[in-house]
This record gives structure tokens, sequence and C-alpha cells, in this order.
């Protein structure tokens, strides 16, 4: 058992114990929500979205949180690939018309950012989505005038990423005729990851457990290579924060290993000489985590290559190649994004756990 753990990590009945809150359960319905997603599409509940004109915009307005990060993700990517602009606005731009989808993202029906944003879409003839619960003031200022897609499964707002990213995939498959998705096949990857990282799976096949396992007893960086990893990255430092009480810090791989070969790597070399009797204590080592897409980690493993105190995870770190999915080298990046972010999640409540 690692000293700083109350609970070790292999020691289900314990784990479970200390999950007083539920948050296992929590962090493993991000298959849920995207079914629930794909039933609600399924169903036609987006097809007053749809139109013989194509989108001139899709434009993307969220509240706090996890609905601005998937809103982030989106952007990055799928913006090169859409045939319509993806925009990420705080407030409706001025010249917001027919032509242009508008999703308003968020937990708060009563948050006055949203509620204008959504009355000025619907006043100015666009196609108005809201992915909030439709109740309140959100509701008033569009009601009958709106596609609402209100949460159908309850999760905190941590765990609510997946639920804006399926809601923005649903979203565009509908109003862009070059994109589709197929959401339940995301949901059952969603659903496996969650079991890979479930309490009872031990240390060495959970990606979640090996994960907190190693950084544990370390300050920690989440470093990201490009748009999508970096905005990943700040969602991992967030859910870190809220979930596993831990300061993480979220950059650019390219800021990271400014870091490791200066200052981090000088300190790192200098303690094979260092006397604790003499010099004190040495700070916590730095771990370095470096989230990427599965085809760009070969280049990410180059450009690491060296260093100390670095791991490259991927959704393809699955310990056990037999568990592997056939179609795993065909994973749309968007795909990825979610299985990481559980991975995430599912490391910052087991951090959370071990303390008991």
């Amino acid at each position: 058992m690692n000293a700083t753990a109350a609970v070790d990590f292999d020691d289900t009945d314990g784990l479970l114990a200390a999950d007083r809150d539920a948050l296992l359960r929590s962090a493993s319905m991000a298959g849920a929500q995207a079914r629930a997603t794909a039933a609600a599409l399924a169903e036609g509940e987006l097809e007053p979205l749809r139109s013989d004109e194509p989108a001139r915009s899709v434009i993307w307005v969220a509240g706090r949180g996890t609905a601005e990060t998937a809103g982030s993700l989106l952007a990055a990517a799928l913006g090169g690939k859409l045939a319509a602009p993806f925009v990420l606005a705080s407030d409706v731009p001025p010249a917001i018309g027919a032509l242009d989808v508008l999703v308003v993202a968020g937990d708060d029906p009563g948050d006055p950012a949203l509620v204008a944003a959504a009355a000025t879409g619907v006043r100015r003839g666009a196609r108005v989505i809201v992915v909030a619960p439709y109740e309140g003031p959100l509701r008033d200022a569009t009601a009958g005038r709106s596609v609402a897609l209100p949460p159908r499964l309850w999760v905190p707002d941590d765990f609510g990423l997946t639920r804006y990213l399926a809601a923005g995939l649903a979203t565009l498959h509908t109003v862009d005729p070059h994109f589709s998705v197929d959401l339940d096949a995301m949901a059952d990857e969603l659903d496996a990851e969650a079991f890979r990282n479930s309490a009872g799976r031990e240390l060495f096949t959970n990606p979640a457990k090996t994960l907190a396992d190693r950084i544990i007893d370390r300050e920690v960086i989440l470093a990201g290579d490009n748009a999508a990893t970096l905005a990943l990255a700040r969602h991992g430092a967030a859910v870190m924060l809220r979930l596993a009480h831990r300061t993480v810090a979220a950059v650019g791989l390219a800021d990271a290993l400014v870091a490791l070969r200066g200052g981090m790597g000088a300190r790192s070399e200098a303690s094979v000489f260092h006397d604790e009797e003499i010099d004190g204590p040495l700070p916590p080592r730095v771990r370095t985590v470096v989230l990427t897409a599965d085809a760009e980690r070969a280049v990410v493993s180059a450009r690491v290559r060296g260093l100390d105190d670095v791991d490259i995870v991927t959704a393809e770190d699955v310990p056990d190649p037999a568990e592997t999915p056939a179609t795993a080298g065909d994973r749309r990046l968007e795909q990825q994004l979610a299985m990481l972010a559980v991975r995430l999640e599912m490391t910052a409540v087991y951090l959370r756990l071990v303390r008991g």
C-alpha cells in the first residue's frame, strides 16, 4: 500500500465503502449518457434543426464547467472537418440569423447569460437547441421556438462532459450533411472503458488505478500535444481539483518539455547528490502525463524520449491486448477524447477514495 493511502487500490470492499457519494457509479455512467442522447436522436427530437439550407455557422454558448469544456473539445477535434465554422462564444454574436445554429449548453436554467443567449437566438430566427434542464427562465424564453435536449439521466456536473459532447455530436449529425456519428457505438466504447477501470479490476489491469498509483505522491503536470488534448488536460486538472482535491497543472506539451529539459531536469539530477540531513527533504518529484491521440503516440514518444518521469496516455492503453476492440485503430478523435475523459475522472475518484 502507498504511504499516503488509507485504502489499497486493490481493496475492492474498502474502495466501495469509502465511496459514500457514489462517485464511481457517476463516473461509469458516461456510456449511459451517450446512449440517452442517441435515443433522443433516433426518436427525432432534433429533427426541427434540420434544414434544406446549409448552416452558416454552429455557435456554442455555454455556461461554466463541463459544458464549456465540451465546446472546446468539439471545436478543437472537429473544427476543421465541418462544413460550417464551429464557433465558441460567451454571448450570441450580433450577426446571428436564420442561417445559424445556436447551441445553448449548461446546467442552470436560470443562468442569465444562457437565457439571454437563447432568447436572442430565437428572436433572430436561428435554429436553437437548448442542452440544459428545460425549465424556469430558459423554457420561458424559448418555449415552442427551440429544440430542448434536457438531461435524461442525472449525474453531478463533474461527470457531465459526455452528455454535452454527445449533444454536440448529435447536433452536428443533424445540421451538417457531411458529418455523421454513431453514438451507440461511442456508448459501447465508454462502457468498456468504465468496466476496465471498475473497482473490482486489479491495479495492473486497470488504467485509472494505474495512473492514480503513479501520481499519488507526485506533483503532476497534465500535458496536451494539440488543442484537443490540451482542452482534455484542462478538464483533467479541473476534475482532479474538484474530486481528488489535488492541484494539477495543465499545459501544452511544448511548455512541459521546456521545463523538463530545464529546471525540473536539473533538480532531478541534483537529487543524486542530495543529503537530507544537510540539505533537508527534497520536494515531491514531478510526474508528467502526456495525453495524446492514438495516431500521434509515436511522434509524442519521440519528443519525450530520454526524459524521466513521463507517461504517455492514449485511449488504446488497455493492459490486456485481448480486450482491445477490433476497431480500436478506427476510433475517431472525439471518441478517444471521451474515453480518456472517463479515465481521468475515474483516476480522480480513486485518488479521493484511497484516502478513506
